[in-house]
């Protein structure tokens, strides 16, 4: 499960899509970047079981973002 999962649009123009997340899990820190097609660029390490977490991380920005 992901923990203090955040996220922010990457542009101060909201109407340019993207944004920047960070959240723990498994006790490490992980960021990135979520692009508006769905792909995700990992700042620094990516995480053991990324496909997992990929999805994790699908379903909170669909919920988020896109509700």
């Amino acid at each position: 499960m992901l923990q203090h999962f955040s996220f922010k649009p990457m542009f101060e123009n909201k109407q340019l899509p993207g944004w920047t997340f960070s959240f723990f899990y498994k006790q490490s820190r992980y960021n990135g970047d979520y692009h508006p097609d769905g792909k995700i660029e990992w700042k620094g390490s990516h995480p053991p079981d990324e496909e997992t977490v990929k999805k994790m991380i699908h379903e909170l920005m669909l919920f988020h973002v896109y509700d």
